[in-house]
């Protein structure tokens, strides 16, 4: 498919109104997308590559985790927050289902292509604020767990499971903590599902990407929310034997992701 200059975005009373024209999809345009996404995956295998991307994180945050108590209450937010920094690791794959639109060929190190992208300072101020997501709930977590269950640090893992399992405050803070990491969830599909790849695939600023991806949100809100609900249940799925699931699961999501913005945006 090839590239296209959209008209120009604008302002008026009634708010932004995006340059390009914006689908409603329903829930089986998201499972045609994973289908796709499976079927680039296959064609371009680029798990090694998240493989070793991805031990090396899990290893690291696991390890400081056993080597001391004080990380243990923020083992689970650094792990969820996977998802908010997951669209800056799927950027190289929609390079990959782009050319594969084209009928070009393609292999695992096609994803470095977007580095050569006109849109790459955009792209990559846009991938910081999501970095910047990522270090915010962190912070938030930390202060939810001092808020629910004291400033001492838990005694061990087992102590601490215990306590959050079996006291009112416990369930509480997990309730609550799985909220708001939900809604952090939510905002960052919101900003990145159709930002990223537009700015890959037209002349598009990051701001102007950004509200687009808004207004792909509002209006299609309840099938985007099940999209996100998929996407937190495959990375938690991935997250099995140590993450070395997401070596598959971080790919397929990303060329589906792809395939959801073609179908959302025109």
């Amino acid at each position: 498919m090839a590239q296209t200059k959209p008209a120009q975005a604008h302002w008026d009373a009634e708010g932004f109104h995006p340059s390009a024209h914006i689908n409603p999809i329903g829930l089986g345009d998201l499972t045609l997308s994973l289908k796709q996404g499976w079927q680039d995956f296959l064609a371009a295998p680029t798990q090694l590559f998240f493989l070793c991307l991805v031990y090396p994180a899990f290893g690291f945050v696991l390890g400081r985790a056993a080597a001391g108590n004080a990380l243990l209450p923020l083992v689970w937010p650094l792990l969820a927050g996977f998802a908010l920094v997951g669209p800056v690791l799927a950027i190289g794959l929609y390079e990959i289902s782009r050319r594969r639109e084209l009928s070009l060929a393609v292999s695992w190190r096609d994803m470095f292509g977007v580095l050569k992208s006109p849109a790459i300072g955009g792209i990559f101020l846009l991938g910081l604020s999501l970095v910047a997501t990522f270090v915010i709930w962190i912070g938030v977590a930390r202060w939810l767990y001092g808020a629910f269950m004291g400033p001492v640090a838990p005694l061990s893992l087992g102590a601490m499971m215990s306590e959050l399992l079996h006291t009112e405050h416990g369930r509480m803070l997990i309730l609550v903590g799985n909220l708001v990491g939900a809604g952090f969830a939510l905002w960052v599909v919101a900003v990145s599902l159709v930002s990223f790849p537009m700015m890959l695939d037209r002349e598009v600023s990051a701001g102007e990407a950004v509200l687009t991806s808004l207004a792909a949100f509002r209006a299609n809100p309840g099938t985007l929310i099940v999209w996100g609900m998929i996407v937190g249940l495959l990375l938690f799925a991935g997250m099995a034997f140590l993450g070395v699931g997401l070596a598959v699961v971080l790919p397929v999501l990303g060329h589906a992701t792809w395939h959801l913005y073609r179908r959302l945006v025109v």
